[in-house]
């Protein structure tokens, strides 16, 4: 039987445009993709934003909605689009130009992990494809266009906070550069995604809380933000990324001694982050 698509937590009372998702955290394997893959239960979950779901889980005590992903990234990316399709891994896929995504082996079926260890030895059915993004990628955006709709229609704006996490490693180059290591990074696609005033009020709360934050390098964003960002109607996406070892060991995946201080100066960010969504807040969120 299929795993669910999508946990979808909402508050009991809804009052804030605030949308709060997390399409990296699925942690649910199908055994018979376990089976298949040549890679070991760590490496599979390599790609995993593990936890992420638990940090942000306080976003319904403040009146927004929560959906988390249940299909894992390794298995279907959620992030991606459903026309990014890897020649490399599935049977009768044509290439049609160049997509820098889908040639590193991360498109909405992923053929490799982090690190580019390769998920399969071989490839997989067009069938096999289309069953996965029937089943789990299309519910999960079908949720995530409700929720926004919603909030869109209660409140005259929608405001999407993305969640993701990334390698410590990944700030690497910040680090060597002499500057100080990012430990938040804010994706608006360079302004096309969300307003200046939502993301600088989003900046604001990580920064109240301590934490260094950058913007759009090395993360702008990907498919959820340019496809839910549409600031000029009042609907914006800002994809947050958060370094993980803040909170957890990421060589083995489980949190770390630091989790539960973590996730409580989070649950304060993500008040604050709610606070924009208000509707006293509603005029700055639109300009």
């Amino acid at each position: 039987m299929s795993k669910p698509a999508f946990t979808l937590t909402r508050p009991e009372r809804r009052t804030t445009s605030v949308v709060f998702a997390s399409p990296h955290s699925g942690r649910a394997y199908p055994w018979s993709f376990l089976r298949r893959t040549a890679l070991d239960e760590q490496a599979i979950r390599s790609s995993e934003d593990a936890f992420v779901d638990e940090l942000f889980d306080a976003a319904p005590c403040h009146g927004a909605p929560f959906l988390t992903a249940g299909a894992p990234r390794a298995f279907v990316d959620l992030n991606r689009s459903t026309e990014e399709l890897d020649p490399a891994l599935i049977e009768g896929v044509r290439k049609l130009g160049h997509n820098p995504r889908v040639a590193s082996g991360l498109g909405v079926i992923p053929r490799v992990v982090a690190n580019g260890k390769a998920i399969y030895s071989g490839k997989l059915t067009m069938a096999e494809a289309k069953r996965r993004i029937d089943t789990y990628w299309t519910p999960y955006h079908d949720a995530l266009r409700a929720e926004m709709d919603q909030a869109h229609a209660m409140f005259g704006e929608a405001i999407l906070v993305d969640c993701h996490s990334m390698p410590h490693e990944a700030m690497d180059i910040v680090a060597r550069s002499g500057a100080r290591r990012p430990e938040v990074v804010l994706g608006d696609r360079f302004g096309a995604a969300a307003s200046e005033a939502v993301v600088d009020r989003i900046e604001e709360a990580f920064r109240r809380a301590g934490l260094v934050v950058t913007r759009n390098t090395p993360f702008a964003g990907a498919y959820i933000t340019q496809q839910y960002g549409r600031p000029a109607q009042g609907r914006h996406a800002v994809q947050v990324e958060i370094d993980r070892a803040l909170y957890m060991n990421e060589r083995l995946i489980r949190p770390n001694g630091n989790f539960a201080a973590f996730k409580r100066l989070l649950d304060g960010v993500i008040a604050q982050i709610t606070e924009i969504g208000r509707a006293d807040a509603r005029p700055l969120a639109a300009e």
